[in-house]
């Protein structure tokens, strides 16, 4: 489990089917501090298992599934954003991520503004666009932020991402047509399978005492 809050950048280059490694750290970055073989490291948004570290790096393994699914496959040299996982008592400043990629998606335009950078981007899986709603979280390349904007079937949104995060994530390298990995907010998964429950539709002798009204009534349509 991971929170969305990118610790640093790395390099990647893809050894080989089965492993990945990612470099270009200093050795006193917070990714490599108490790093241990077997953690999970989130590489772009991909929950990702160190198999072995070096002063400057780690090599993780990963699957050819992986490699196909997501931006990794041909991320070889790109910068990718990373985060250790969450540990009990840490700090939740984003949101729940789980470091289990939706779907990809492609950046349209980032402009700037007096405040942050407007960034929209666009998805053709619905695997994605169920979970887009305005408000809602979304975890961009690893990255937790907030959709300010989208449309109706949430294929497009636009979120707002303030210079700090703009400038110490792999967001200022993307370019119009970029790929990137997306993952919905988890919550949004579970009240989904809670309504597409038999349990939630009025079965004899079942009453939770909440409904797609309630869930409506309190922020969650």
């Amino acid at each position: 489990m991971f929170t969305g809050l990118v610790q640093a950048i790395g390099t990647l280059q893809v050894l080989d089917s089965e492993h990945v490694e990612i470099g270009g750290l200093p050795s006193h970055s917070p990714v490599l501090k108490g790093l241990e073989i077997g953690d999970s490291v989130a590489v772009d948004g991909v929950c990702l298992t160190v198999e072995r570290i070096y002063p400057m790096g780690f090599v993780a393994g990963i699957s050819p599934e992986t490699l196909n699914l997501t931006t990794l496959g041909y991320a070889r040299g790109g910068m990718v954003n990373l985060e250790t996982s969450l540990r009990v008592g840490g700090k939740l400043g984003g949101h729940f991520v789980t470091g289990h990629v939706d779907g990809l998606g492609e950046m349209e335009s980032a402009v700037e503004s007096a405040t942050s950078w407007e960034m929209t981007f666009r998805t053709g899986d619905p695997n994605v666009s169920n979970y887009v709603l305005r408000k809602g979280s979304v975890a961009i390349n690893g990255i937790s932020l907030t959709i300010a904007d989208c449309d109706a079937a949430g294929s497009w949104f636009k979120v707002a991402v303030i210079p700090h995060t703009y400038e110490m994530t792999n967001l200022s390298h993307l370019q119009s047509g970029s790929r990137v990995n997306l993952e919905g907010d988890i919550l949004g998964k579970y009240v989904e399978k809670f309504l597409l429950s038999p349990k939630s539709s009025g079965s004899p002798g079942i009453s939770s005492g909440i409904t797609s009204d309630f869930l409506m009534e309190h922020g969650y349509g």
